[in-house]
């Protein structure tokens, strides 16, 4: 259990609403035991999105429900819906359950810095409507990205060539994103 453990397969469905439709609702409890032995609780009924990665990176990390990252997700969207959990517990956590859901490191880090960034889109000097609503066009002609999503992405890709050189320490993880994301 080095890197945690889920509860097994979740279950879900699909909630179908006007517009894209990307949220789930669990059918069943599910949750993550992290390496510490806190557990993660994601109760029976609560609504999912994926995750909180800007759509102007799905092309990079991945787009919700794709990859090995998808029951880090969930727990993941249940625990930044809580007041009582600090966002950065939730995307420590994060970290940890996509390691446990099969993730390789880099990918583990990279996911990681993609949820920072998302958390972090709202108080950037880098805002863009298109980065904080429901924007349905997520993938764009190199022409059709704002200044803004451009240099998120170039953020994005310089981070991610740091992360490339940090071992497993997640508090080393940690610093790297926390350096790129003040500047």
């Amino acid at each position: 259990m080095s890197n945690g453990r889920f509860s097994g397969n979740p279950r879900t469905e699909w909630l179908s609403e006007s517009g894209p439709d990307q949220r789930m609702q669990l059918l069943e409890a599910f949750w993550y035991d992290d390496p510490n032995g806190f557990r993660w609780n994601a109760p029976r009924g609560s609504i999912i999105n994926g995750a909180s990665i800007p759509k102007t990176l799905w092309s990079s990390v991945g787009s919700p429900y794709t990859g090995d990252y998808r029951m880090a997700s969930i727990v993941h969207d249940v625990a930044c819906s809580n007041p009582k959990i600090s966002r950065d517990d939730a995307d420590r956590m994060f970290y940890q359950a996509c390691l446990a859901g099969g993730c390789t490191l880099f990918q583990a880090k990279i996911l990681y810095a993609g949820v920072c960034i998302g958390a972090a889109t709202g108080d950037w000097k880098l805002r863009s409507p298109y980065l904080t609503t429901n924007d349905e066009k997520a993938f764009k002609l190199p022409s059709e990205h704002s200044q803004a999503e451009v240099e998120v992405r170039a953020k994005f890709i310089l981070m991610a060539k740091d992360l490339e050189s940090t071992g497993d320490d997640f508090e080393e993880v940690r610093q790297v994103v926390i350096r790129h994301l003040e500047h």
